[in-house]
């Protein structure tokens, strides 16, 4: 049984510096649709990317890792309401049909709504993207020009097909429902991302700000073993400035790879070009001097945390390699 994976999609860079707002890791979900009968509608909003089993059927016919209908038979089209993980001002769209090469849709559209508290029955929708060709086996990826907050949004495909993933990239606002609330405002959720970073041999560092505890190493950001002086560092920018109380470092599954410290410097700047911010970041004061780390290991710290009015950026300093699991930064938004 052959399977085939997705080639590696290099995401372009002014998506890079958005949150997939559609992300299932995160609580988006499908809440409806007009139709899943070859496959379920909500495996387009999985993070990995789509894989192809040459031989693998199930009861309905080809398996396939992504959403899609029956072929219709009469006037209509599908559609898939999603209701978002984090509400959010959606900035680009990517309608991708990889694997699907025979039955992707003609066409897609979507519209969007604000609804928090769920309601459905009464919302407005509005169109963010106008009916546009799709074609097989690609990402079709289209800017969305709109300053409006969005919870829900619903993926019109015309007349029938699949889509294997759906992302929805947007800036995350925080839903604030009490400002004594502490948040980890580096979280993937809250809108945190990955600037920079010097390495990333065996796990990227976004894996960092993933919601929950690392499943295993490949979970992870680590870095391949320096031969050279020096240590591996990643720059992350929170999605909200705020004041740190607590931070936690988590080296989950990694026992004989952990790095031998970990320190954390931090500012906060406000409209600094990225390109600007990595030769500078070494030099921003520390937030968490070198705390030596422990296998497989929740590191909390509290008391050592130096403080700071408010910070925007963070460089995680990893000495001299390996690998880290999770980084959380609970404050409060200033």
């Amino acid at each position: 049984m052959a399977t085939l994976f997705a080639p590696f999609f290099d995401i372009p860079a002014p998506l890079q510096q958005l949150t997939n707002l559609a992300d299932d890791r995160i609580g988006a979900e499908v809440i409806d649709c007009s139709d899943d009968f070859f496959a379920e509608a909500k495996r387009m909003l999985q993070f990995n990317p789509p894989i192809f089993v040459e031989d693998k059927f199930d009861e309905h016919g080809k398996w396939m890792d992504g959403w899609e209908t029956r072929r219709k038979r009469h006037a209509g089209y599908d559609w898939a309401i999603i209701q978002l993980a984090v509400a959010g001002k959606i900035k680009a769209l990517d309608i991708d049909t990889t694997f699907f090469t025979g039955n992707y849709p003609a066409s897609a559209a979507v519209e969007a709504c604000y609804a928090p508290n769920g309601d459905l029955s009464q919302v407005e929708w509005q169109n963010i993207l106008e009916n546009h060709v799709l074609g097989p086996s690609d990402h079709h990826i289209f800017d969305v020009d709109t300053e409006q907050v969005f919870t829900h949004v619903r993926l019109n495909i015309y007349p029938d097909g699949g889509v294997a993933r759906f992302r929805v990239y947007g800036e995350v606002q925080i839903q604030i429902q009490n400002s004594h609330d502490s948040l980890d405002l580096l979280a993937l959720e809250n809108g945190g991302r990955v600037l920079a970073y010097s390495d990333a041999h065996f796990g990227h560092p976004r894996n960092l700000i993933n919601p929950g505890r690392g499943i295993n190493m490949g979970d992870g950001w680590e870095t391949k073993r320096r031969r050279a002086p020096g240590f591996d560092w990643c720059i992350l920018v929170l999605g909200q400035a705020g004041a740190i109380e607590k931070i936690e470092i988590d080296t989950a599954h990694f026992k004989g790879n952990y790095p031998a410290e970990v320190s954390i410097q931090a500012i906060y700047i406000d409209n600094a070009t990225d390109a600007q911010l990595i030769p500078q970041s070494m030099f921003w004061p520390f937030l968490l001097e070198a705390q030596a780390m422990q296998m497989d290991h929740i590191h909390s710290y509290v008391s050592e945390i130096l403080q700071h009015e408010k910070i925007s950026h963070i460089r995680i300093n990893m000495i001299p390699d390996g690998g880290i699991s999770r980084v959380r930064l609970w404050g409060k938004i200033v």
